[in-house]
Protein backbone atom coordinates (compact mmCIF):
# COMPACT_ATOMS: atom_id res chain seq x y z
CA UNK A 1 0.00 0.00 0.00
CA UNK A 2 1.39 3.70 -1.21
CA UNK A 3 2.49 5.83 1.58
CA UNK A 4 -1.00 8.04 2.40
CA UNK A 5 1.05 11.32 1.32
CA UNK A 6 0.82 9.47 -2.48
CA UNK A 7 -2.79 10.08 -2.56
CA UNK A 8 -4.35 11.70 -5.30
CA UNK A 9 -4.77 15.24 -5.18
CA UNK A 10 -2.37 15.74 -2.79
CA UNK A 11 0.73 18.29 -3.45
CA UNK A 12 4.05 17.62 -4.46
CA UNK A 13 7.11 20.03 -4.91
CA UNK A 14 10.50 18.26 -6.25
CA UNK A 15 13.71 20.68 -6.90
CA UNK A 16 15.67 20.08 -9.67
CA UNK A 17 12.20 19.00 -11.89
CA UNK A 18 13.02 19.48 -15.54
CA UNK A 19 15.07 16.59 -15.87
CA UNK A 20 16.29 13.54 -14.90
CA UNK A 21 15.57 11.71 -11.49
CA UNK A 22 13.17 14.91 -10.73
CA UNK A 23 11.39 15.03 -13.93
CA UNK A 24 10.56 11.37 -13.58
CA UNK A 25 9.28 11.92 -10.07
CA UNK A 26 7.25 14.62 -11.12
CA UNK A 27 5.90 12.66 -14.28
CA UNK A 28 4.97 9.24 -11.92
CA UNK A 29 3.72 11.40 -8.97
CA UNK A 30 1.01 13.73 -11.40
CA UNK A 31 -0.03 10.19 -13.18
CA UNK A 32 -0.94 9.00 -9.28
CA UNK A 33 -2.96 11.91 -9.48
CA UNK A 34 -0.58 14.58 -7.45
CA UNK A 35 -0.78 17.99 -8.33
CA UNK A 36 2.78 18.92 -9.25
CA UNK A 37 5.32 21.91 -8.79
CA UNK A 38 8.90 21.89 -10.50
CA UNK A 39 11.26 24.14 -9.60
CA UNK A 40 14.40 24.37 -11.30
CA UNK A 41 16.76 27.32 -13.01
CA UNK A 42 14.41 29.29 -15.68
CA UNK A 43 15.65 28.59 -19.00
CA UNK A 44 14.00 26.15 -22.52
CA UNK A 45 14.08 23.15 -20.27
CA UNK A 46 12.12 23.97 -17.34
CA UNK A 47 9.52 25.61 -20.19
CA UNK A 48 9.92 22.10 -21.98
CA UNK A 49 8.88 19.68 -18.70
CA UNK A 50 6.54 21.94 -17.91
CA UNK A 51 4.69 22.00 -21.54
CA UNK A 52 5.09 18.14 -20.99
CA UNK A 53 3.71 17.80 -17.78
CA UNK A 54 0.37 19.98 -18.51
CA UNK A 55 -0.08 18.11 -21.67
CA UNK A 56 -0.10 14.74 -19.46
CA UNK A 57 -2.10 16.22 -16.52
CA UNK A 58 -4.01 19.43 -17.34
CA UNK A 59 -2.60 22.72 -16.46
CA UNK A 60 -4.72 23.26 -13.52
CA UNK A 61 -2.53 20.12 -11.70
CA UNK A 62 0.79 21.44 -12.71
CA UNK A 63 2.65 24.81 -11.72
CA UNK A 64 6.50 25.75 -12.34
CA UNK A 65 8.53 27.96 -10.10
CA UNK A 66 12.32 29.24 -11.91
CA UNK A 67 14.40 28.78 -7.98
CA UNK A 68 17.81 29.17 -7.66
CA UNK A 69 17.80 26.52 -4.48
CA UNK A 70 20.77 28.58 -3.10
CA UNK A 71 18.51 31.67 -2.40
CA UNK A 72 16.65 31.65 0.47
CA UNK A 73 13.82 34.37 -0.45
CA UNK A 74 13.37 32.19 -4.53
CA UNK A 75 12.59 28.72 -2.40
CA UNK A 76 10.09 30.91 -0.27
CA UNK A 77 8.67 32.28 -3.42
CA UNK A 78 8.65 28.92 -4.52
CA UNK A 79 6.91 28.11 -0.92
CA UNK A 80 4.31 31.01 -1.32
CA UNK A 81 3.69 30.46 -5.31
CA UNK A 82 2.52 26.41 -4.04
CA UNK A 83 0.40 27.46 -1.34
CA UNK A 84 -1.37 30.44 -3.61
CA UNK A 85 -2.18 27.48 -6.20
CA UNK A 86 -2.83 24.52 -4.89
CA UNK A 87 -2.79 24.78 -0.72
CA UNK A 88 -0.35 22.84 1.52
CA UNK A 89 2.55 20.57 0.30
CA UNK A 90 2.27 17.00 1.22
CA UNK A 91 5.34 16.09 -0.12
CA UNK A 92 8.93 17.93 -0.69
CA UNK A 93 11.70 16.56 -2.84
CA UNK A 94 14.87 18.25 -2.32
CA UNK A 95 16.62 16.75 -5.36
CA UNK A 96 18.20 19.87 -7.05
CA UNK A 97 22.20 19.41 -7.68
CA UNK A 98 25.21 19.46 -9.88
CA UNK A 99 27.99 17.60 -10.79
CA UNK A 100 30.51 20.13 -12.67
CA UNK A 101 33.81 17.82 -10.92
CA UNK A 102 36.32 19.30 -8.20
CA UNK A 103 39.39 18.53 -6.97
CA UNK A 104 40.96 18.82 -3.53
CA UNK A 105 43.50 21.88 -4.22
CA UNK A 106 41.02 23.58 -7.37
CA UNK A 107 38.81 26.07 -5.40
CA UNK A 108 36.93 25.99 -8.45
CA UNK A 109 33.00 24.28 -8.39
CA UNK A 110 32.96 23.82 -4.47
CA UNK A 111 31.02 27.09 -3.34
CA UNK A 112 28.57 25.92 -6.04
CA UNK A 113 28.36 22.32 -5.41
CA UNK A 114 28.11 22.96 -1.57
CA UNK A 115 25.81 25.90 -2.26
CA UNK A 116 23.62 23.82 -4.43
CA UNK A 117 23.65 20.25 -3.39
CA UNK A 118 24.01 20.41 0.17
CA UNK A 119 22.60 24.34 1.33
CA UNK A 120 19.57 23.62 -0.97
CA UNK A 121 18.15 20.69 0.58
CA UNK A 122 18.95 22.13 3.98
CA UNK A 123 17.27 25.79 2.74
CA UNK A 124 14.63 23.76 1.20
CA UNK A 125 13.62 21.56 4.62
CA UNK A 126 13.65 24.95 6.39
CA UNK A 127 11.22 26.59 4.59
CA UNK A 128 9.27 23.79 3.72
CA UNK A 129 8.90 21.55 6.93
CA UNK A 130 7.26 23.91 9.54
CA UNK A 131 4.19 24.20 7.69
CA UNK A 132 4.55 20.89 6.30
CA UNK A 133 4.28 19.72 10.33
CA UNK A 134 1.54 22.28 11.44
CA UNK A 135 -0.97 21.03 8.56
CA UNK A 136 -1.04 17.64 10.73
CA UNK A 137 -1.72 15.74 7.61
CA UNK A 138 1.15 12.46 6.39
CA UNK A 139 3.80 14.07 4.72
CA UNK A 140 7.35 13.17 3.41
CA UNK A 141 10.42 15.01 2.85
CA UNK A 142 12.32 13.18 0.62
CA UNK A 143 16.08 14.61 0.11
CA UNK A 144 18.24 13.58 -2.88
CA UNK A 145 21.75 11.88 -1.22
CA UNK A 146 24.33 9.63 -3.45
CA UNK A 147 26.39 6.35 -2.64
CA UNK A 148 29.15 8.89 -2.66
CA UNK A 149 28.45 10.69 0.35
CA UNK A 150 28.64 7.49 2.08
CA UNK A 151 31.58 5.50 0.61
CA UNK A 152 33.36 8.55 -0.55
CA UNK A 153 35.47 7.08 -3.37
CA UNK A 154 37.99 9.42 -4.74
CA UNK A 155 38.12 11.96 -7.40
CA UNK A 156 35.31 14.68 -7.30
CA UNK A 157 35.50 15.63 -2.96
CA UNK A 158 33.37 18.44 -3.33
CA UNK A 159 30.39 16.57 -4.32
CA UNK A 160 31.35 13.71 -1.97
CA UNK A 161 31.16 16.07 0.94
CA UNK A 162 27.66 17.57 -0.27
CA UNK A 163 26.42 14.26 -0.37
CA UNK A 164 27.80 13.22 2.84
CA UNK A 165 26.15 16.20 4.46
CA UNK A 166 23.13 15.57 2.77
CA UNK A 167 23.08 12.24 4.35
CA UNK A 168 23.88 14.03 8.55
CA UNK A 169 21.50 16.75 7.82
CA UNK A 170 18.93 14.52 6.74
CA UNK A 171 19.47 11.84 9.66
CA UNK A 172 19.12 15.25 12.17
CA UNK A 173 15.81 15.77 10.43
CA UNK A 174 13.96 12.80 10.81
CA UNK A 175 15.14 12.82 14.63
CA UNK A 176 13.51 15.83 14.97
CA UNK A 177 10.36 15.01 13.05
CA UNK A 178 9.98 11.70 14.84
CA UNK A 179 10.66 13.50 18.62
CA UNK A 180 8.19 16.73 17.11
CA UNK A 181 4.55 15.91 19.14
CA UNK A 182 1.51 15.46 16.68
CA UNK A 183 3.80 15.43 14.00
CA UNK A 184 2.99 13.11 10.83
CA UNK A 185 5.98 14.00 8.35
CA UNK A 186 8.97 11.61 7.77
CA UNK A 187 12.29 12.61 6.43
CA UNK A 188 13.60 10.15 3.96
CA UNK A 189 17.30 9.66 2.79
CA UNK A 190 17.39 8.60 -1.18
CA UNK A 191 20.40 6.89 -2.28
CA UNK A 192 20.20 6.47 -6.20
CA UNK A 193 22.59 4.00 -7.97
CA UNK A 194 23.66 4.34 -11.55
CA UNK A 195 21.48 6.37 -13.16
CA UNK A 196 20.99 7.04 -16.64
CA UNK A 197 20.52 11.42 -16.28
CA UNK A 198 22.03 14.22 -17.70
CA UNK A 199 24.50 14.57 -14.73
CA UNK A 200 25.52 11.35 -14.76
CA UNK A 201 25.20 11.04 -18.40
CA UNK A 202 29.22 11.33 -19.27
CA UNK A 203 28.39 12.60 -22.97
CA UNK A 204 26.53 9.13 -23.87
CA UNK A 205 23.98 9.31 -25.94
CA UNK A 206 22.25 6.22 -25.01
CA UNK A 207 21.85 4.56 -21.57
CA UNK A 208 24.71 1.98 -20.50
CA UNK A 209 23.39 -0.92 -19.80
CA UNK A 210 24.73 -1.04 -15.92
CA UNK A 211 22.58 1.73 -15.52
CA UNK A 212 18.93 2.20 -14.20
CA UNK A 213 16.44 4.76 -15.78
CA UNK A 214 14.90 8.00 -13.74
CA UNK A 215 11.75 5.96 -13.78
CA UNK A 216 13.27 2.96 -12.45
CA UNK A 217 14.61 4.99 -10.03
CA UNK A 218 11.60 6.58 -8.85
CA UNK A 219 9.39 3.65 -8.98
CA UNK A 220 11.96 1.94 -6.28
CA UNK A 221 11.89 5.08 -4.02
CA UNK A 222 7.96 5.19 -3.63
CA UNK A 223 7.84 1.46 -2.93
CA UNK A 224 10.15 1.52 -0.35
CA UNK A 225 9.26 5.40 1.32
CA UNK A 226 5.96 3.34 1.42
CA UNK A 227 7.54 0.45 3.27
CA UNK A 228 8.55 2.80 5.77
CA UNK A 229 12.22 2.66 4.67
CA UNK A 230 14.03 5.73 5.39
CA UNK A 231 17.95 4.91 3.81
CA UNK A 232 16.40 4.32 0.14
CA UNK A 233 19.52 2.59 -0.81
CA UNK A 234 19.05 1.69 -4.99
CA UNK A 235 20.72 -1.06 -6.69
CA UNK A 236 21.36 -0.57 -10.46
CA UNK A 237 21.50 -3.17 -13.31
CA UNK A 238 25.29 -3.76 -12.06
CA UNK A 239 25.17 -3.09 -8.38
CA UNK A 240 22.82 -5.34 -5.98
CA UNK A 241 22.20 -4.72 -2.49
CA UNK A 242 24.45 -6.95 -1.33
CA UNK A 243 27.44 -5.83 -3.18
CA UNK A 244 26.22 -1.76 -1.84
CA UNK A 245 26.19 -3.32 1.94
CA UNK A 246 29.74 -4.89 1.46
CA UNK A 247 31.13 -1.71 0.56
CA UNK A 248 29.52 0.36 3.30
CA UNK A 249 30.57 -2.16 6.09
CA UNK A 250 34.10 -1.59 4.53
CA UNK A 251 34.64 2.26 4.93
CA UNK A 252 33.22 1.53 7.95
CA UNK A 253 36.12 -0.64 9.18
CA UNK A 254 38.47 1.67 8.06
CA UNK A 255 37.27 3.64 11.06
CA UNK A 256 36.86 0.80 13.67
CA UNK A 257 40.52 -0.77 12.24
CA UNK A 258 41.61 2.26 12.18
CA UNK A 259 42.90 1.67 8.34
CA UNK A 260 44.24 4.38 6.22
CA UNK A 261 41.18 6.36 4.77
CA UNK A 262 39.61 5.42 1.53
CA UNK A 263 41.34 2.23 2.37
CA UNK A 264 39.34 0.12 -0.56
CA UNK A 265 41.48 2.26 -2.92
CA UNK A 266 44.67 1.82 -1.16
CA UNK A 267 47.38 -0.72 -2.75
CA UNK A 268 47.82 -2.41 0.45
CA UNK A 269 44.60 -3.34 0.66
CA UNK A 270 43.86 -4.28 -2.69
CA UNK A 271 43.91 -8.00 -2.05
CA UNK A 272 42.29 -7.69 1.50
CA UNK A 273 38.85 -5.77 -0.22
CA UNK A 274 38.94 -8.72 -2.87
CA UNK A 275 38.77 -11.44 -0.24
CA UNK A 276 36.10 -9.33 1.68
CA UNK A 277 33.88 -8.92 -1.06
CA UNK A 278 34.38 -12.86 -1.85
CA UNK A 279 33.47 -13.61 1.66
CA UNK A 280 37.28 -15.04 2.58
CA UNK A 281 38.29 -11.92 4.67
Amino acid sequence: MAHPAFSSSNVAVITGGASGIGFAAAKRLSAMGLKVAIADLGGERLDAATAALKAEAGPESVLAVATDVTKVLELEHLREAVEAKFGGVDILMNNAGIQPGSSVFDVKHWDSIIAVNLFGVIRGSQVFGPSMVKRGKPGLIINTGSKQGITTPPGDPAYNVSKSGVKTFTEALQHELRNTKDCHVTAHLFIPGFVYTPLAAGGRTEKPAGAWTSEQTVDFMIDRVSAGDFYILCPDNDVTRALDEKRILWSARDIIENRPPLSRWHADYQEKFAAFLKGTD
